[in-house]
């Protein structure tokens, strides 16, 4: 048994040996009784079902025989209707323990993010995420989707993200935002609706088929809308226009590139950054890392900021390096007030 059901060797097994006590129970009355092979196997079979018999056997043999083939039916049998027992145990009980403990493991998490649509570019998103080392739910109703998620250990709530149900428990009051990738545009308009409608400070990143969809999923909230199929066709002319910079780009950016992190960091008043500029904290100097853009608090995305680039309250800056230079970036931009000292870069 592999706890849900019967292995194919078990199966083999329990047919095999059915077969062996048919056949040798047949032969052996055919033997000692001289009855036909029809009367031989009626005899068998209903011997090892207990059914009873309907003669008693005659003579010492057939008694033994007899015998025999009882106790085998019953072993047997018995072992048939244990294996049921134990996949049905398992099924009800396991399954329930486990959705028990997954329900528990929702409800720890804090800060982490829901995909909603687990297809083709839901489950792209899932491993991204997966591979960053990032907590997430998936939310979906489609028993194929729900078995992916099983595969690989995923975090899942079967169910929907148009229910405002579904959405409390994959844990939407506590996440960090949500990625709304069905394939069904109507389907990412309510779910964009329903999500902004009760936590209008979430982020969404929502899905859209077309222009016009991305344009109306604008409209219901979502913060950011990607179009697969632009997206697409965008990189695949820019791969033949420009090969070597599309490829530099796709390999800055990958999951597969271990020694080049990116990382973006908010300017919080705890930090002691907020104020001052970018060449008196000496951010390239302390930490290796190189800031590349500051996204100000309206939204507007500065690039290529200098070291005279004030740092602000609520500014969030995108920093690139080394594992070990990110994490001292984040440890600089994590450290309390008055501790930042200056280093001009």
């Amino acid at each position: 048994m592999k706890g849900d059901g019967f292995t194919r060797r078990e199966v083999g097994i329990l047919v095999g040996a059915v077969a062996v006590l048919f056949a040798g129970g047949t032969l052996g009355f055919m033997s000692v009784l001289h009855e036909s092979w029809h009367e031989a196997l009626y005899r068998t079979i209903v011997t090892a079902s207990l059914t009873g018999l309907d003669t008693t056997p005659r003579g010492l043999g057939a008694e033994l025989l007899t015998i025999l083939i009882v106790l085998s039916g019953v072993a047997i049998f018995g072992y048939f209707a244990a294996q049921i027992f134990d996949a049905i145990a398992h099924s009800v009980l396991g399954g329930a323990w486990r959705e028990k403990k997954r329900r528990k493991m929702i409800e720890q998490l804090r800060d982490h993010i829901i995909v909603c649509g687990y297809g083709r570019v839901g489950r792209r998103a899932g491993d991204e995420l997966r591979e960053a080392g990032f907590p997430y739910v998936v939310l979906d109703f489609s028993e194929d989707a729900l078995e992916h998620a099983r595969e690989h250990d995923d975090l899942f709530v079967d169910g929907s993200g148009a229910e405002d149900e579904d959405l409390v428990k994959a844990g939407i009051d506590r996440a960090r935002g949500i990625i709304v990738a069905s394939d069904d545009d109507g389907d990412n308009l309510y779910i964009t609706l329903s999500v902004k409608a009760r936590r209008p400070e979430v982020t969404v990143i929502a899905r859209a088929s077309s222009e016009e969809a991305g344009r109306k999923l604008k409209l219901a909230g979502a913060d950011r809308v990607v179009t697969p199929y632009t997206t697409a066709g965008r990189v695949m002319a820019q791969l033949m226009i420009r090969p070597q910079v599309t490829s530099f780009v796709h390999a800055m950016t990958s999951s597969d590139a271990p020694d080049l992190n990116w990382e973006e960091i908010e300017v919080t008043s705890e930090c002691g950054a907020a104020g001052r500029t970018i060449g008196d904290l000496g951010i390239s100097s302390r930490t290796g890392a190189h800031i590349v853009a500051v996204r100000r608090q309206g939204g507007v995305l500065e690039m290529r900021p200098t070291k005279d680039t004030v740092l602000e309250e609520s500014d969030v800056i995108v920093g690139i390096g080394s594992p070990e230079e990110i994490g001292r970036l984040e440890a600089l931009f994590g450290a309390q007030a008055g501790v930042v000292e200056g280093d001009n870069d």
